[in-house]
């Protein structure tokens, strides 16, 4: 079950970070990054932001989350999460088929890591398309991938 997180509360902020901070930890990983700023994001930072956060839970746990900032001109998933205990189980597919379903755009985008492998194919089996690559001031390559429903 998605449905949206009430982030301004602080129990609920906390949840989210827990998950974000399971799932980047991995991703950090992955990218070899030694400083990787989503894990250094506070409390306070998910409370006062103006995005909007999904969440999908499973057995009544919050198994992943979704990040999102939309305006005329795009919807840009800003982060997707999902905690390493509930991997390849799906939910990132369907976080992001609830981003389509939700938000009418004719631009999504989203950006994670060159070398995070699963996030990178999960977009790309959406239909995501590669559209930049660049160096992070952290040395990190990131890579931004559009999905435009106009060419789809």
């Amino acid at each position: 079950m998605i449905k949206e997180l009430l982030h301004k509360n602080s129990e609920v902020a906390h949840d989210i970070r827990t998950v974000f901070r399971a799932s980047y930890t991995i991703e950090a990983k992955l990218l070899n990054a030694k400083d990787f700023p989503p894990l250094k994001r506070p409390l306070e930072a998910f409370m006062d932001s103006n995005n909007s956060f999904y969440g999908y839970f499973k057995d009544g746990k919050l198994a992943g989350a979704v990040e999102i900032h939309h305006n005329e001109e795009q919807t840009h998933i800003q982060s997707l999460v999902v905690h390493p205990r509930f991997f390849r189980q799906g939910i990132g597919g369907k976080l992001i088929q609830f981003v389509f379903d939700t938000y009418s755009s004719d631009l999504f985008m989203v950006e994670t890591g060159v070398d995070n492998g699963p996030a990178c194919l999960l977009y790309k089996k959406f239909g995501f398309k590669e559209v930049k690559q660049w160096d992070t001031d952290h040395g990190i390559r990131k890579i931004r991938f559009l999905y435009s429903t106009s060419s789809n």
